[in-house]
């Protein structure tokens, strides 16, 4: 190929390489498969190679690599990167609304635009003709550090602007402000993969993004999910809007992502309102955001009302609820799962946070304790999201009087005062004993839950009075109860006794797989229940299974494999087992059921949202396992279809936007007819 088609082919590459970038990682919208991407790539970096003096720093090959910096460069931004004042209630904002209008009655006509506050790492964005060649941090708002390696891995970030054709001309010089975030979603999904290697995870989005980016190794950076959304012209040596709406626009139009969702309101009472709608779907963001920003639209203006110290008089944060707190942490307590896991938890001095009092808050682990070097008595950091349940962040070190007390892993079960063990490979402890009462209530709860075998009337409360009553001792004494041993528990009248029993009755005719699911056998959940089902068809044929038949199932690791063989090796659950059979709680599977039509959904993934017409979301479920489907609680590109009833929610949206298949109830059942 002539010198001069390769200069054009390159150029072509990677236009087209940009133009995908953008399609895929700011629209979400791909209109190739990530093996032609790939194709494109390779053929662009080998030419690239062949070629050195062709490479630009533009050129899409340059966002991941590069030698690890030897230290943070200090730079000074063209303008200062001012942050904002912050208001808590619809008072202050008014205040503040009133506060600039007597500076500037012109204030009192003004449009506001109502963006998300976005918690993240604040980033300023330095192009030249329309390269990127510097990209710095926040910092104090004077002077930033230079991370414009690691910046350079942001897929969303453009490196050349207009990133299509069709886009305006940017000016010579463009500075841009943004937050680097990671969306929550690829934020569980990181800390799942960390898991699974056995590795450290991240407590809370924003850290591990600004802990990501101030990384000396680029390399590093690429590794994690980052994203970039921008929201700011911060100087520019050409002409560019002058309202802040248009400017949002500009930006989008230039190929920079903007956040979506973003109102031009027309007075203070409708942006007072829009912010009310925010909070109420705060937790159902796809990244967190910590408030509301109101800006001045008429820029100029904004620029002449001045700065109140590092505060610009045009805008104003409008924070939610606090959702991060500290308070003193007095204990720590210890729960037992129904598996045996024990796990920690913090006793703490009340404290309100997200609008609620919270009075105990998640540890996580013992690891995490130790990692964190959490003390009895130190002053914690708190944080509670919507309705998930508060945990601690850490310690407050600086706060510490030197009377804390260091934690100890605990040696004895706190309920049976067994033992407890730790499985290699594992970060979690166990208490082995089958007959721990705090392990038998939990089972008891797990074994009548609707994803189980569904006995209706038979909650933690009842489960508690069981086990104290010495009624049960496991959970085969259920099918053992009746009416007179019911009648001397506190709140059981005859009636309640009667429903109770019949309840239990009627779940003897569950299939296998709900009562696979109910034994509560570690790592079994509902799908691998059905796979375990399908193949063994009844428990004494599973329970002479060995490792090798077990990781023949899909799904189905050598880790999962030998929790089942270690579960049917225990002689109290052997005895389980048993008492279930002579109780005639004893379903199979027959060999007809599982041909044909019983797996006509085998490979297919499903996800259920909304209120369908006639079946439960646990009876939808239980059609598909039985006949071989999968069924997850997101959405995501290896979803086969979403089933959906009335008043879907967001997993609607999802599957519209990855393309996903939305089939109704009717749908559904036609596939497996």
């Amino acid at each position: 190929m002539a010198e001069e088609n390769i200069k054009k082919r390159i150029i072509t590459l990677r236009s087209e390489i940009r133009k995908h970038n953008y399609q895929y990682h700011v629209l979400n919208t791909p209109l190739i498969s990530d093996h032609e991407y790939d194709r494109l790539m390779r053929e662009l970096q080998a030419l690239e190679s062949e070629h050195p003096e062709l490479i630009t720093p533009d050129s899409p090959t340059q966002r991941v690599g590069g030698e690890a910096a030897a230290g943070f460069v200090r730079v000074s931004h063209p303008v200062p990167i001012l942050s904002l004042s912050s208001a808590h209630s619809d008072d202050e904002v008014r205040a503040w609304f009133d506060r600039i209008a007597k500076l500037d009655k012109r204030v009192r006509d003004s449009t506001f635009t109502v963006e998300p506050k976005l918690d993240g790492l604040t980033v300023v964005l330095h192009y030249k003709n329309g390269v990127f060649t510097l990209g710095t941090t926040r910092g104090d708002g004077e002077v930033g550090e230079d991370i414009t390696s690691s910046l350079k891995t942001v897929r969303s970030l453009p490196l050349h602007i207009p990133v299509i054709a069709s886009g305006p001309k940017p000016p010579a010089r463009l500075v841009v402000r943004g937050e680097a975030i990671i969306y929550l979603e690829d934020f569980k999904k990181l800390n799942r993969e960390l898991e699974v290697a056995g590795e450290r995870t991240y407590v809370n989005p924003r850290n591990t993004a600004s802990g990501a980016l101030r990384q000396l190794d680029p390399s590093l950076s690429a590794s994690r999910p980052i994203r970039l959304l921008c929201y700011d012209i911060v100087d520019s040596d050409g002409p560019v809007p002058q309202e802040q709406w248009e400017a949002l626009v500009y930006l989008k139009a230039l190929g920079f992502p903007v956040p979506s969702d973003i109102t031009l309101e027309s007075d203070l009472d409708g942006t007072l309102a829009r912010y009310q709608e925010w909070g109420e779907r705060r937790d159902s963001l796809p990244y967190e955001v910590d408030g509301i920003v109101v800006k001045l639209n008429d820029l100029p203006l904004a620029r002449e009302l001045g700065v109140v110290g590092k505060d610009p008089r045009g805008a104003i944060a409008y924070k939610f609820p606090a959702q991060v707190v500290t308070t003193h942490l007095d204990d720590i307590g210890l729960n037992v799962g129904r598996t045996g896991v024990v796990t920690p938890y913090a006793i703490l001095e009340p404290v309100e946070v997200g609008g609620v009092t919270v009075r105990q808050a998640t540890l996580h682990n013992f690891d995490f304790i130790h990692e964190k070097d959490i003390r009895i008595g130190d002053r914690v950091l708190i944080k509670r999201a919507g309705d998930v349940i508060p945990y601690v962040i850490g310690p407050v070190v600086d706060a510490r009087t030197g009377e804390e007390v260091p934690f100890r892993i605990p040696e004895h079960c706190p309920s049976c005062g067994e033992s407890l063990e730790r499985v290699e490979g594992e970060v979690a402890i166990y208490c082995v004993n089958a007959a721990c009462p705090a392990q038998l209530v939990r089972n008891i709860e797990h074994f009548a839950s609707r994803g189980a075998m569904d006995i209706e009337g038979l909650g933690i409360k009842v489960a508690h009075m069981l086990v104290e009553g010495q009624l049960v001792n496991d959970v085969a004494d259920l099918y053992k109860l009746d009416e007179e041993a019911l009648s001397g528990l506190e709140g059981f009248a005859d009636k309640r006794a009667q429903n109770l029993v019949e309840s239990i009755q009627a779940s003897g005719s569950q299939p296998l797989s709900r009562l696979l699911t109910a034994l509560g056998i570690r790592n079994v959940g509902e799908a691998a229940a059905g796979e375990l089902a399908s193949q063994f068809r009844n428990l004494d044929r599973l329970s002479e299974a060995v490792l090798e038949e077990l990781e023949e199932v899909e799904g189905i690791g050598p880790k999962v494999a030998k929790t089942i063989t270690d579960w049917f090796a225990q002689a109290s659950n052997r005895r389980i087992i048993k008492k279930l059979r002579e109780a005639e709680v004893w379903p199979e599977l027959s060999v007809a059921e599982d041909r044909g039509p019983a797996r006509i959904l085998a490979d297919l993934t499903f996800v259920l949202t909304g209120t369908l017409p006639s079946l439960t979301r646990n009876e939808a479920k239980d059609l598909i396992l039985r006949h071989g489907g999968k069924v997850t609680g997101n959405v995501s590109r290896r979803t086969d279809y979403l089933v959906a009833g009335e008043s879907p929610g967001s997993k609607l949206a999802r599957a519209q936007e990855l393309n996903v298949p939305v089939i109704d109830e009717t749908q559904l059942k036609a596939l497996i007819e």
